[in-house]
């Protein structure tokens, strides 16, 4: 569904994502995991069509992109951003905001399909009338996920969708993208800092340091401790810290 061959980003001077390569599957996750600056949400946002400004190649199902998206790409594919208050439009109603990716993609059925949007996140339909500071954390990430997925998309870009969530939460919302990618048949990619988060979602990790993928592994042979690269090993050896803790 996604391929990445060669990606390289540069902001000015600095060389942030170096030759990187990999390849989703259809219906099936890949996760990116590193430290903060280690390029893996520049990634991301370089398949979204967000940052214009790489070298290699992105494909979606064999086709390569370019820089300009058509709004099919955007029908195709979208994005769960990190902090679900920032994304979300503080002076716009709920349903406003999940109202507007139907209007832009000429989407018919929209009364019918908000409060369907929010059902499917398990939220009530009683809240599409509500601003996001009326809602929790939890609650606005389930908005921004329904947000996302209300056209139909095929593949969902999430970068670092729990962090701002209480551990709680987290489980929560990551059982639910578990829910929704059986039901939909989704492709996710997924970033984030934490390997735990990653490994629960994505059969596949790649590993992030200074730009480079410097490891690509099945998340099988990172739980028993078959990793190559020594910076997976103390990723590895952090989250197993961090368990026990």
């Amino acid at each position: 569904m996604i391929a990445v061959e060669g990606l390289g980003i540069r902001f000015g001077r600095e060389e942030v994502v170096k030759g990187v390569s990999f390849a989703v599957a259809k219906g099936t996750n890949f996760g990116i995991v590193g430290e903060s600056g280690s390029g893996k949400s520049s990634i991301l946002r370089a398949i979204a069509g967000l940052n214009r400004d790489w070298q290699g190649r992105i494909l979606l199902e064999g086709t390569a992109l370019g820089r300009q998206r058509t709004r099919a790409f955007f029908r195709r594919v979208q994005m769960v951003f990190q902090d679900p208050y920032g994304s979300l439009h503080p002076r716009q109603t709920i349903d406003r905001q999940l109202a507007e990716p139907l209007i832009v993609h000429g989407i018919e059925g929209i009364d019918a399909r908000v409060p369907r949007a929010l059902e499917e996140v398990s939220l009530s339909a009683q809240l599409r009338f509500r601003y996001p500071h009326q809602l929790s954390g939890g609650q606005r990430q389930r908005v921004a996920i329904a947000r996302a997925l209300i056209a139909g998309p095929e593949v969902l870009l999430l970068d670092e969708p729990t962090s701002a969530l209480d551990v709680s939460v987290q489980a929560e919302m990551l059982n639910l993208l578990s829910d929704l990618q059986a039901a939909r048949g989704l492709t996710y990619i997924l970033v984030s800092h934490n390997l735990a988060v990653v490994a629960h979602l994505c059969p596949v990790i790649g590993v992030m340091q200074a730009g480079e993928m410097v490891e690509t592994l099945c998340v099988q042979d990172l739980r028993a401790g078959r990793v190559a690269h020594p910076h997976t090993a103390a990723l590895r050896a952090l989250s197993v810290e961090l368990e026990e803790a």
